[in-house]
């Protein structure tokens, strides 16, 4: 039954207008949001982390390119995953196409996995994307920047993801009948393998041969790069929240 009310041209003007101030306050804040997050320290990166890719094995400083700014995404695809992440392949359809306009503004961009880069090559083809993937195999990079976790650390129930700890116990709990197992299931996975990665996106700076850390964001923190989500918002029905995997992310940001 259609509980939506319904009204005159006249009224959803008028509720529109209303509306609409809202819109341009938010996109204030948002801007002054950007502000801030450009204004964050740049923390120096010191490690010397290899990455695996279709010119060979490189520096993080080489999967700059070139460019001063690097946008990396944590794409969750781990080694003994069949598939990728389907939350981390819908952002990525939506990405796919904006790598070149991105390297027009002096930005190298690329995916980061811990799976085998022969495995990632043939998903890629799969999905027909085009962007620059690298494989991490050895996981440090993962481990350090909260998107990678041990078997170790999942045994003790809980991992440090989005800034605070999160409790995987549930979901462990869970298996393969609760709302992980379903999207582990896609990737060919069980829990406790398919909870070794979470989704992230880091920037980075290039200045005078050294590279910097600039900005990370997990979970909720990346809708605004999930291309489909500004249209599913402006839809009648949003988001269809009801869903199994479109609340994914929800369940690891507590904030």
């Amino acid at each position: 039954m259609n509980t939506r009310k319904t009204g005159t041209r006249e009224e959803w003007l008028a509720a529109r207008l209303e509306l609409l101030d809202a819109e341009k306050a938010l996109t204030r804040r948002s801007d002054a949001l950007a502000r801030q997050r450009q204004a964050l320290p740049w923390v120096r990166v010191d490690k010397a982390y290899r990455f695996e890719t279709g010119r060979g094995s490189v520096s993080l400083a080489d999967l700059f390119r070139g460019r001063s700014q690097l946008l990396v995404y944590h794409f969750m695809f781990g080694p003994d995953y069949a598939a990728g992440c389907p939350s981390c392949s819908a952002i990525a359809d939506g990405f796919n196409g904006s790598v070149v306009h991105l390297e027009n503004h002096d930005m190298a961009f690329t995916a980061v996995s811990r799976a085998p880069l022969a495995k990632l090559h043939a998903f890629q083809q799969r999905m027909g994307w085009t962007f620059p993937w690298a494989s991490a195999p050895d996981g440090e990079f993962g481990f350090d920047f909260n998107v990678a976790f041990t078997e170790e650390q999942l045994r003790k129930g809980s991992v440090d993801y989005n800034y605070q700890s999160v409790d995987v116990r549930p979901a462990l709990k869970a298996g393969a009948d609760g709302f992980v197992g379903q999207i582990a299931a896609m990737t060919q996975t069980g829990v406790a393998t398919y909870l070794r990665e979470m989704p992230g996106m880091s920037a980075f700076a290039l200045e005078d041969d050294i590279v910097y850390h600039t900005y990370s964001t997990y979970a909720r923190g990346l809708d605004a790069l999930w291309g489909m989500y500004p249209w599913l918002d402006r839809a009648p029905r949003g988001r269809d929240e009801n869903g199994v995997w479109w609340r994914h992310h929800d369940k690891y940001d507590q904030r």
